[in-house]
């Protein structure tokens, strides 16, 4: 019970820090983003749509890799507090996977002149929006503790096999969406565009963090109220 208090004390602490942070690098980013960063030559102003549609879909996969990963922890070492990581992350996800859907079909309007294809790229990002409500949905509809574990590992996991066809999708199929432009051999994006675009994936990374700690200490809450000191 202690040692709960005391990462509720810490959680509490860390959220006021992360919250400065990233106020102070979200408007450093804006500034960035949509007035020192230039227009496209093809896309023209347009393009600014991708300081956020592109940091909001890597931070969404981002975000459900750790949640796999953290299923497939408590599954191989019996720890349940990763599920109470996870559970926490889930909700940021979902939020900027809905943002990367939306802000896609506003950028594809004025680009390919229509807000929504099924293009490879597109409907993979979709699954992955349904993996992350059924797996918030499955903790919410089972109350069984044990079953509940077993339903979201699985749904996590087999989430997990999405991701690549994300990735690749743009490779394996012919897709709208240009093929990537940042890899690990290099960026065909010039650096006045590449640094908004870093500033404002950390800056929603940082907000995502931020949105984590508020629903864990909740978590952590609950736990407390059980009288409980392990999950």
């Amino acid at each position: 019970m202690k040692s709960l208090f005391k990462i509720n004390k810490i959680s509490l602490k860390a959220q006021k820090y992360i919250f400065v942070l990233f106020v102070i690098v979200f408007c450093i980013g804006i500034l960035e983003a949509l007035i020192l960063s230039p227009a496209d030559y093809k896309q023209d102003e347009s393009v600014r749509i991708m300081y956020v549609h592109v940091p909001s879909a890597w931070t969404s996969i981002g975000i459900f890799s750790v949640i796999a990963i953290l299923s497939l922890g408590n599954l191989v070492f019996k720890n349940k507090y990763f599920l109470t990581i996870a559970k926490s992350l889930a909700p940021s996800g979902l939020i900027f996977n809905i943002i990367a859907l939306v802000t896609g079909a506003i950028w594809g309007m004025p680009t390919w002149g229509t807000w929504w294809v099924w293009d490879a790229r597109i409907t993979s990002m979709l699954v992955l929006c349904i993996f992350y409500i059924l797996y918030i949905l499955s903790w919410k509809v089972f109350e069984n503790k044990i079953s509940v574990n077993k339903i979201t590992a699985i749904i996590s996991l087999l989430g997990l096999i999405n991701l690549p066809i994300i990735k690749f999708s743009v490779e394996w199929w012919a897709t709208l969406h240009q093929p990537a432009s940042i890899n690990l051999s290099g960026s065909s994006i010039h650096s006045s565009m590449l640094l908004p675009l870093f500033i404002m994936t950390a800056a929603f990374v940082l907000f995502s963090i931020l949105i984590f700690l508020m629903k864990y200490n909740t978590e952590l809450i609950k736990i407390k109220n059980k009288g409980l000191d392990r999950i």
